[in-house]
């Protein structure tokens, strides 16, 4: 079976997989809750979105807090 994005391609931005697993769930939460909030409906998942993010960089994970926060 094939993953896409690649395992290692995500750890290479977040490196630890609980964490990563942590944060993909956190974000996808709230790309739920964002979408329910505006009556927006799309076609992808939010936890693929919320995939997708970490993928691209877009999300980091400060060390000294665990939050997320989006890299612009």
């Amino acid at each position: 079976m094939m993953l896409y994005p690649a395992m290692n391609k995500l750890t290479s931005n977040i490196p630890n997989r609980y964490l990563l697993v942590n944060v993909v769930a956190r974000r996808a939460r709230q790309i739920a809750q964002e979408t329910e909030d505006t009556g927006e409906k799309t076609d992808v998942k939010p936890v693929t979105l919320a995939i997708q993010e970490v993928a691209d960089g877009k999300l980091s994970v400060a060390a000294a807090d665990v939050s997320i926060k989006a890299v612009e």
